[in-house]
């Protein structure tokens, strides 16, 4: 149980360091296989085989996308593997009130 915990943490980990190749990742796979689903299924025009397959996949990059922003959210709560605030101290100055001019 212990070595299924080290991969899904490493999956997660993976997905907070590349979360736009996830997410085309699953568009292209998603596009993919409803291309080949529709194919599969005689009587329909190619152009409606296509949009339906579009469709399918908009779908599912909103899925992927809502993922990646809960993602996101659990990271920020947590404090692990969120990078704004470590970039944020790396290139921002320290001082934290700004003067008004």
């Amino acid at each position: 149980m212990a070595e299924e915990k080290g991969t899904l943490q490493s999956m997660r980990e993976w997905v907070v360091e590349h979360k736009l190749r996830a997410v085309g990742t699953l568009w292209l796979t998603g596009i993919a296989g409803s291309i080949a689903y529709n194919w599969s299924r005689p009587g329909m025009k190619t152009s409606v085989k296509l949009i339906h397959a579009r469709l399918h996949a908009q779908a599912l990059t909103l899925a992927a996308l809502g993922g990646s922003a809960l993602v996101e959210y659990y990271d920020h709560q947590s404090g692990s593997g969120s990078k704004v605030h470590s970039y944020a101290k790396q290139f921002l100055p320290a001082d934290s009130n700004p003067k008004k001019e």
